[in-house]
This record gives C-alpha cells, sequence and structure tokens, in this order.
C-alpha cells in the first residue's frame, strides 16, 4: 500500500536525504512568480515568463495531481568555501557543478522511485517527477513538504543538512499525508544580504537575477555587461557567497557519495591552467556535468574576465598574445570570447 512514510522510507533506500509530503494546492505565495517576472528580475530567462502560469500551480501541470513528493539530496563535499580562498589566481566553481550532472543523476533517482510508487499503489496512478527543469516552483513545495524553509538568499534551507541540497519532485493523483510545512529560522539574520556581492537582493527573500553572479556567468548568452565584469572577481560559473556566510552550513555535513565529488579538473583549478587548457580539453573537463550548460565558448569568456580581475603576473603571461597561439583554443577567436581577452588585457596592463 502507498503511504507517505512507504514513499519516505523508499526514496531513503534509493540514496535521497530529504523526503516531505505537500499537498497540491493553491499555495498563497506561488502568484509572487509573476509579479517577480514583471520587475524585470528574470533577465533573460524568457521561458520562466512563458512557464508562469503553469508555475503558479502544479495542477495546471498536471491536473489529476494531488500530492507533491519532494526529495532533497545533499551535494556538499570536503573542500574549503570560496570565502576561504584568497588566492585570486584560483579558479571559484560553484560547488553543485563538480561532480557529474545532478539532472541525469536524480532524474535516475526520482524516475526510480516513481516508477515504485506506481508499482506500490494497487490502482492507477499518475506520476510526474521533475529535477530542476519543470514548471514547478520546487523550494516552495519543499517548504511546504516540511524540508526546510526558504531563506533570505531564497535557497531552501534545512536545519539539519544546511542549503547544499539538490531539489527534485514527484506530482501524483494520490492524496497522501501531507507534512508541516517548514518554519522560518532566519530571523534577524542578515549575513547572506549582506555579504553578496553585486547587490543582487533588493529585499529578503528576493533575488534580482540579472545582478546575481551565477546569472552573469551562466544565463548570459552575450557580452557580460563591462560594469559586472569587475564585481565577477574569480568566479567563472556561479556563486556560493549567499550560503557560504549562512549559519546553517557552518560546519554543514558533507556526502561521501562519488557522483558529487570534484572531478580533477574542476578540484580547485588555477585560472592560467585553465585558459591554456585546448578547448577539446575543457571539453573533455566539463562533459556529462553541469557546466556544459555555458560549453567551451562562454567557459572562456568567464575565465578571461576572471584573470582580467585576478591582476596576477600568472595571467597575464596566459593572456599574452604568444601564449595564445600556442593553444589548441579556437574559442578563443570567436567574437564573444575576443572582446572579454581584450577587456582582461587592458585590465591587466592598467594594474
Amino acid at each position: 500500500m502507498l503511504t507517505s512514510e512507504t514513499v519516505k522510507a523508499r526514496a531513503r533506500e534509493l540514496g535521497f536525504d530529504l523526503c516531505g509530503i505537500a499537498a497540491a494546492a493553491d499555495h498563497p505565495r506561488l502568484p509572487f512568480l509573476r509579479e517577480w517576472i514583471d520587475r524585470g528580475y528574470a533577465g533573460e530567462m524568457g521561458y520562466l515568463a512563458r512557464t508562469a502560469e503553469r508555475r503558479a500551480d502544479v495542477r495546471a501541470v498536471m491536473p489529476s495531481a494531488r500530492s507533491v513528493v519532494v526529495l532533497g539530496t545533499l551535494y556538499n563535499t570536503d573542500r574549503p568555501y570560496s570565502t576561504e580562498i584568497g588566492d585570486p589566481g584560483e579558479a571559484l566553481i560553484s560547488r553543485y557543478a563538480w561532480g557529474d550532472d545532478y539532472h541525469d543523476v536524480l532524474g535516475a533517482r526520482t524516475d526510480a522511485l516513481s516508477q515504485w510508487m506506481i508499482q506500490s499503489h494497487g490502482a492507477a496512478l499518475d506520476t510526474r517527477a521533475y529535477v530542476d527543469t519543470g514548471p514547478v516552483q520546487e523550494k516552495l513545495y519543499a517548504e511546504q513538504a516540511g524540508l526546510g524553509w526558504v531563506g533570505k538568499n531564497t535557497c531552501l534551507i534545512s536545519p539539519d543538512l544546511g542549503s547544499w541540497l539538490f531539489l527534485s519532485e514527484i506530482l501524483c493523483s494520490a492524496s497522501l499525508v501531507a507534512d508541516e510545512p517548514g518554519l522560518d529560522q532566519c530571523g534577524t539574520c542578515t549575513l547572506c544580504l549582506d555579504a553578496c556581492p553585486t547587490g543582487a537582493f533588493p529585499e529578503p527573500g528576493v533575488l534580482d537575477a540579472t545582478r546575481c553572479l551565477s546569472y552573469l556567468t551562466i544565463e548570459t548568452k552575450g557580452d557580460i555587461p563591462g560594469s559586472d565584469r569587475p564585481g565577477l572577481s574569480n568566479h567563472i560559473y556561479g556563486c556560493d557567497i549567499c550560503q557560504e556566510v549562512c549559519p546553517y552550513n557552518h560546519g554543514a555535513p558533507v556526502t561521501d557519495d562519488p557522483v558529487w565529488q570534484p572531478r580533477e579538473a574542476l578540484d580547485r583549478p588555477r585560472l592560467a591552467e585553465l585558459w591554456t587548457r585546448s578547448d577539446a580539453e575543457l571539453r573533455d573537463a566539463i562533459r556529462h556535468g553541469a557546466m556544459m550548460r555555458v560549453r567551451v565558448k562562454r567557459l572562456r569568456r568567464n575565465v578571461a574576465v576572471a584573470l582580467g580581475n585576478s591582476g596576477t603576473d600568472e595571467a597575464a603571461s596566459a593572456l599574452d598574445p604568444a601564449a595564445a597561439e600556442r593553444v589548441d583554443a579556437g574559442a578563443v577567436d570567436e567574437p564573444l570570447v575576443a572582446g572579454h581577452v581584450a577587456w582582461a588585457r587592458a585590465r591587466l596592463a592598467d594594474r
């Protein structure tokens, strides 16, 4: 028989760290997404506007939905936080992207749970599984399912595991017993808001994505605005600062799951070393990982900006035109990359 408890037990067996149940209901905070988009905070992420109405209620995605099974997976690994690294020549990569692509790993695990639910129900059961890419406001449903609360940095924070969590969910037509919603435990703390290097939080719990380093390095398809480039510092893919300063992530548990461990090529690499790799080597380094989102061309764009910001002799040597000729890197000559390289060289020269 399918119950909330049997679903949670099976989720643990499949490797999920958290599992909770939310009702497929019209939660009062869901409509804010439309206002957030209208404020212009989504930037180039047009898919959010296109799917806003569906994201306002999971029953618009699956009319038969009665429950939402929300799953949390810890991805924190035993490496220092970027705020603990004082070397401007080291490339900073958001830790969720160090290992295998979570869409693939958790897609398989979430589908396995979905299939088990269908087989265990004993009657017809509609399900639909998503890992980040579906039209579901997963953090709000995770809060409703008792996994934690959505903090001032807009991340889902578990009181026990912190915020280093991947979320996935299964919509189902069974009326499972829902959990009590998570309670906000941020209190008066504003460390995340104060630490944001680009001031991307116009108010607590609201992110202006267009000012976020993750957006600038991942979602921006063309040129990174010149005024935003210095703020990237040595970040080349994403940013974790607002999570790193959160008290709930101080001494946060780590996972030994091999799929989330840093690949050798992405384990605290140096900017200059990344830059001097061939396009083929960079492509191999990010293959089957989350960084495939930006491909080699945009990755080189980001590295070029970071090299310019680093202000080191090592960076100047890596960007020297003579050195570039020795690298099998056609992407360097792409207009998108070349413009950022010119900017980086000029910035280094000014210093």
